[in-house]
């Protein structure tokens, strides 16, 4: 009984130690993590935008092949799993390369 009552009690001090709420813990609550939309279209002006856009769209044309080969791979479960044994190119070699030989 003498260790329930003290293994009780030492809990009861963990639970206060842990759960005790700081002056630091309630600093985030001082400022608000949102903001409205005119002041976050700000940030980027329309030029930059309309430059980052043309930047991905270039990328996307020219990605390298591996690049290629990966991504098909990743859309097929069991390249991608044969991927994570034995890498993306022989995963892509196996399971696609071979296909298109054969027709």
């Amino acid at each position: 009984m003498k260790s329930l009552l003290l293994l009780s009690l030492l809990a009861a001090v963990a639970v206060a130690a842990l759960c005790y709420e700081s002056h630091e813990s309630m600093e985030s609550y001082e400022m608000n993590p949102f903001i409205n939309r005119r002041n976050a279209n700000t940030f980027i002006s329309q030029q930059q935008r309309w430059r980052a856009k043309a930047q991905e769209r270039i990328r996307e044309r020219t990605k390298p092949a591996y690049e290629l080969s990966r991504e098909a791979c990743d859309d097929y479960k069991l390249c991608e799993r044969y991927a994570m044994l034995y890498g993306y190119n022989a995963a892509y070699n196996r399971y696609f390369r071979q296909r298109r030989s054969s027709k």
